[in-house]
């Protein structure tokens, strides 16, 4: 699960850590007086989406000006008209991908006298199964282009989950970033209440970018991402209420309410297995015989035909889909369960893209039987190969 970066900010102010003091506005008309509460000179405008590369984005509407999701407003005036201008328009970046994300609320800060940028993140390493600390003087970039170009450039240790988090550990943060006097002193305490921070609240990703070095030589954190392990946010319900299901693909968040395990991808063919190594082997074995998944659904070993109901309607509502291709192998799940879901799902939401079946394992004949019985227009598959070769034929002709 994702937050916004003003959430991220006031979990990281509970913290003890320094960041920009903000208002959000969710409204253009709150936007002059929520400014009016800061300082000044200078105040920075942000809209608030699930995406990086804000600053480098554009809008899809001509009324939000030329300029990117991140502006610098010289005036409590100019503050509320930026605010305006982005307020309900819909925001174009590298990571939404071409249709953007509407972006309806924006973040207010003051600004900050800025001397170096630097990079900073914790996050969940699956090869040594420990929270790894990742540091950079290339800060203000996207950390994937550093990482191509200049890799000597970016700094990476593990924590031991026995010892914990150490005082030298923020110390060679410290180092790594260039960081000298008092400043190695206020790294090692970020990098402290960070950590906690990240295992207090069960985090997978934590990502400061900006990290910043200002001109009186203190440190502070002028952007935050943060990422929750959603097999944990139960044991968090201030996290879970900071969710914000407008930022969510509609089909992933219905999939999430039954329990299923839903990805939506780019390709033509709808998928519906039950396992991740088999939909795994389901996608690669589409795109084996010429076409491409257009989702990972996965229902599960115990899925009833409820779920299998919703996962088929799930499918269906994807306007991309040319074709489904439902590939079972039942173990723990019985065939005729899946296939009582799928004659439910036609019959509930309709048939108009084509439909092949491959049952195998537990109550495979009545799974076929059910089928065959039920008037569908369904193409049986033997197989996995003859199910992938049939689906693929049948969408591309």
């Amino acid at each position: 699960m994702n937050i916004h970066e003003y959430q991220a900010k006031a979990l990281l102010r509970s913290y003890g850590i320094p960041v920009s003091d903000g208002r959000l506005v969710q409204r253009a008309e709150e936007a002059k007086s929520a400014a009016g509460e800061l300082d000044g000179p200078l105040w920075v405008v942000k809209s608030q989406i699930h995406a990086g590369g804000r600053g480098k984005g554009k809008f899809l509407e001509a009324e939000a000006g030329e300029k990117g999701g991140v502006r610098l407003a010289k005036s409590v005036e100019e503050a509320a008209e930026f605010a305006r201008q982005m307020l309900g328009r819909t925001l174009v970046t590298i990571q939404t991908g071409p249709a953007g994300k509407q972006v309806n609320r924006i973040y207010i800060e003051d600004g900050s006298d800025i001397e170096r940028e630097l990079y900073l993140a914790l996050l969940i390493d699956r090869q040594t199964s420990r929270i790894s600390i990742v540091a950079s003087t290339e800060g203000g970039m996207d950390i994937e282009e550093v990482a191509h170009a200049t890799p000597e450039k970016i700094h990476t240790f593990s924590v031991d989950p026995a010892a914990g988090l150490q005082d030298f550990h923020g110390r060679r943060v410290a180092f790594a970033l260039g960081l000298k006097g008092a400043q190695v002193k206020q790294c090692v305490a970020i990098v402290k209440n960070l950590y906690r921070l990240f295992t207090d609240k069960d985090m997978d990703m934590l990502e400061i970018n900006p990290f910043v070095v200002l001109t009186d030589g203190n440190l502070k954190l002028l952007d935050a991402k943060m990422g929750f392990d959603g097999n944990a946010i139960y044991r968090h319900p201030d996290i879970a209420a900071l969710r914000d299901e407008t930022e969510e693909d509609p089909k992933e968040l219905a999939a999430s309410k039954f329990d299923l395990n839903y990805i939506a991808l780019d390709g033509e063919i709808g998928c519906m297995v039950n396992g991740a190594g088999l939909a795994m082997a389901t996608m690669d074995i589409i795109k084996l015989y010429g076409a491409e998944p257009a989702n990972f659904l996965d229902v599960g070993g115990g899925a009833t035909k409820e779920k299998v109901t919703e996962a088929f309607k799930i499918i269906t509502s994807d306007p991309q889909v040319k074709g489904i291709l439902v590939n079972i192998f039942g173990g723990i799940m019985r065939c005729d369960i899946i296939a009582e879901g799928i004659v439910a799902a036609v019959k509930e939401v309709g048939l108009q893209v084509p439909l092949v079946v491959r049952l195998e394992g537990t109550n495979v004949e009545l799974g076929k039987k059910i089928i065959n019985e039920s008037g569908l227009n369904v193409i049986a598959a033997d197989d996995l190969k003859d199910g992938a070769e049939k689906i693929v034929k049948a969408v591309k002709g």
